[in-house]
């Protein structure tokens, strides 16, 4: 299944955007009110100059405590954010998403962001194939 299709089972297709001057703080909020595992950071809600996880927030505040939460979301994102194609399949961006040990990945098309994909979306994905092979396998074994 591609990315494409993963993206249009979704009940919303919004990528949550934060500026890189927004505060630590703001972005825990924003994550426990939309009930979402990260936040990309991005200046003008096009291109991801980073993402900011529940992992980077915790990990911060058990090495500085609640300090940190006055910070600029800049200064605790991961920059390197890897991201992926419409065109992409799920087993590709599972296995990039398992050996980077991420769960959120900006789809870009030319140059733009189109969606968010999660983990739990792509594993999604794949059930619904499995089950879909099971049952067309079942069916060509019973002669249907």
């Amino acid at each position: 299944m591609t990315v494409q299709k993963i993206l249009e089972t979704k009940q919303s297709d919004a990528v949550i955007c934060v500026d890189p001057a927004t505060r630590m703080s703001e972005a825990a909020a924003i994550l426990a009110e939309k009930r979402i595992g990260s936040v990309v950071v991005s200046a003008d809600g096009r291109s991801a100059v980073g993402i900011l996880s529940e992992r980077d927030i915790v990990r911060e505040l058990a090495h500085r405590g609640a300090a940190c939460l006055e910070d600029r979301v800049e200064t605790h994102m991961t920059p390197d954010v890897q991201s992926c194609t419409l065109s992409d399949t799920s087993e590709q961006v599972m296995a990039r998403m398992t050996e980077g040990r991420f769960r959120h990945m900006p789809v870009v098309e030319n140059g733009q962001m189109v969606g968010l994909i999660t983990l739990g979306d792509v594993v999604k994905a794949r059930l619904t194939e499995l089950s879909m092979e099971k049952n067309a396998l079942e069916g060509m074994i019973m002669g249907f």
